[in-house]
């Protein structure tokens, strides 16, 4: 295990477990849950409850994937605050980075919801502007990708309780994976990884360990990713939405099978 549980997004608890009616005293690993406060400038914007690692990530994927910023590079820094009730998030900026459109949160997001705090249904649903190019894949390369992520994330293999988003290359490679109880946040601390390392959206694809709703969809198009795979079922409005941006979108991906609800193009068929 890390030195460091917290840091690494879980905590240890004493337990009692029962197998067989033989009863026996344990520490469990359980998924840190978290409020995160994000600020910009040390204006308040958002709580988000999430797993308290990879926060910087989050800062950078959350300020483009809401539209807060139009582009990562304004930011200067990410001060990163714990205190006993949770953890601050200021995030320092240009003041024209800041979109003038950029929507104020008024509640707290809870970990498996990406739009509490919204105040109109324009702020709910929005359309990214459509994405195009990107890579084409086959079924071997998708069911690769899938085999390794299962190997590739350390927080659920230790707690069973968070969601995962990762980033793989053209041969199936997984190349960055990030953790979270929220689905949503796991896929915004991935985006932000990406930005901070230079990764090219175009150069591969998108894995969820989660269902694909819609706004997981437009994170995606926002950040010019054109192929999603979710290991569960997308939402009817998430297939509308990939449709509309150009988003090649993968549902129950599991081994030896799949199904494609938008962009087909991206899949390249075995003759």
């Amino acid at each position: 295990m890390p030195s460091d549980p917290i840091a690494a997004g879980y905590a240890l608890r004493p337990v009692i477990r029962v197998q067989h009616g033989v009863e026996e005293q344990a520490d469990d690993c359980l998924a840190q849950e978290v409020p995160v406060a994000v600020l910009y400038d040390g204006d308040s914007f958002a709580v988000m409850m999430a797993t308290p690692a990879d926060l910087e990530d989050f800062a950078y994927g959350f300020s483009l994937s809401e539209g807060r910023v139009a582009d990562t590079a304004m930011i200067h820094a990410v001060e990163v605050h714990e205190g006993f009730e949770g953890i601050q998030l200021n995030i320092v900026t240009d003041e024209a980075a800041i979109t003038a459109e950029a929507p104020e949160r008024l509640l707290p997001g809870r970990s498996g919801c990406g739009i509490c705090g919204s105040r109109t249904l324009e702020e709910v649903v929005r359309h990214p502007t459509p994405v195009s190019g990107g890579i084409s894949i086959d079924d071997a390369t998708l069911e690769k990708a899938l085999a390794e992520l299962r190997q590739r994330q350390p927080i659920n293999a230790l707690t069973g309780s968070v969601h995962a988003a990762a980033w793989a290359l053209p041969d199936g490679s997984i190349h960055l994976v990030r953790e979270d109880v929220g689905r949503h946040n796991a896929l915004d601390k991935l985006i932000g990884a990406m930005l901070r390392q230079g990764i090219d959206a175009q150069q591969g694809f998108l894995l969820i360990t989660s269902r694909a709703s819609y706004e997981m969809v437009t994170k995606a198009a926002t950040a010019g990713i054109g192929l999603m795979a979710a290991i569960s079922a997308p939402t009817a409005l998430a297939v509308h939405l990939a449709r509309d941006c150009g988003v090649t979108l993968i549902g129950f991906a599991r081994p030896g099978r799949h199904v494609i609800y938008s962009h087909p193009q991206r899949l390249l068929r075995n003759d």
